[in-house]
């Protein structure tokens, strides 16, 4: 079958035979897979399997399903106190980082991780439910919720994922986005973008100093910085006064788990089915698998266009 891998510091499309890793898993014929801003970061660092955590597709009897990337041991003592984001096995059992991912023709995966999808919800769009998944588990794990003023910096996948969460949780929401199809995408969703005044949540989606410190500038004193994004180079904070002053909270959110007993992964799906908006927004461009090379190309530009670029074998 087809996969896209780096393979002797070169980076393709080969043909590979189907993994057994988990010989005991179930096998899904994929149907979409999206890159993610991590995979253009690790395609620099020759990870040595198959490339792709945010897929669905179909399994042997034509279920269409999503696939929660990470195995949770339900063992450590974090599973146990019902904290399975931050399971302390999960970092070793991820799809497309540390087993072979979607990115391929087929992949197999735990049974666990599979995602039944809501009537109403394309399979070929059900590879959002994972970033949607992550800015779910980010609101979450601020409490937003109907009333408050949220403010989303940075308009990639998981800044207007964001977007759309709180939106559904009943805030009013602004983006703060660099590209002008971020923009429009913040509007067609429902939100406001030109940020201005205190907000009780900030969500950080943007990934840089500037924009950790454009949230404490602008959370009210006593809120909270939600911080989904990845920080690649390290963080450093150039407003830590304000930031003691106003006793502001920084939150960092990691992946996804279980919200008042219901897996994050399930509740994104469910939004997900009620807000096709969101995928006709933040989808700009869909390749085959054979042009693997030139669609990590294209999600590299953002400031051509790109927001999802999305993978079809």
């Amino acid at each position: 079958m087809r996969a896209v891998r780096t393979i002797d510091g070169e980076f393709g499309v080969v043909r590979v035979d189907l993994s057994d890793d988990n010989a005991d898993g179930v096998v899904v014929d994929v149907v979409a897979a999206g890159i993610c801003g991590s995979d253009l970061h690790m395609r620099t660092l020759g990870i040595q399997v198959t490339f792709g955590h945010e897929f669905s597709g179909r399994l042997g009897d034509g279920t269409a399903v999503a696939v929660q990337p990470l195995v949770h041991c339900g063992a450590c003592d974090r599973c146990e106190a019902g904290q399975s984001h931050i399971c302390r096995e999960s970092g070793g059992t991820m799809y497309g980082i540390a087993r072979d991912g979607g990115m391929a023709d087929q992949v197999r995966v735990d049974p666990s991780c599979l995602v039944s999808l809501p009537d109403g919800l394309s399979v070929a769009d059900a590879c959002l439910v994972e970033p949607l998944a992550v800015a779910q588990h980010a609101c979450n794990g601020v409490d937003v919720e109907a009333g408050q003023r949220v403010l989303v910096i940075g308009g990639g996948m998981i800044g207007l994922a964001s977007v759309a969460v709180a939106l559904a949780a009943g805030a009013d929401v602004d983006l703060s986005a660099r590209h002008r199809n971020q923009v429009e995408a913040g509007e067609r969703l429902g939100a406001g973008t030109a940020a201005s005044g205190e907000y009780d949540v900030v969500m950080e989606a943007a990934g840089t100093t500037s924009a950790v410190a454009m949230a404490i500038d602008s959370v009210r004193p006593g809120g909270v910085v939600s911080i989904p994004a990845l920080h690649w180079e390290g963080l450093a904070i150039p407003n830590g006064l304000q930031l003691t002053m106003k006793e502001v909270r920084l939150q960092y959110a990691f992946t996804y788990g279980h919200h008042h007993g219901e897996r994050e992964v399930d509740q994104a799906a469910a939004l997900l089915a009620v807000t096709p908006e969101l995928a006709d927004a933040v989808v700009t461009h869909r390749f085959g698998l054979d042009d693997a090379p030139e669609a990590f190309r294209v999600a590299a530009d953002r400031a051509g266009g790109a927001i999802k670029v999305v993978l079809e074998p």
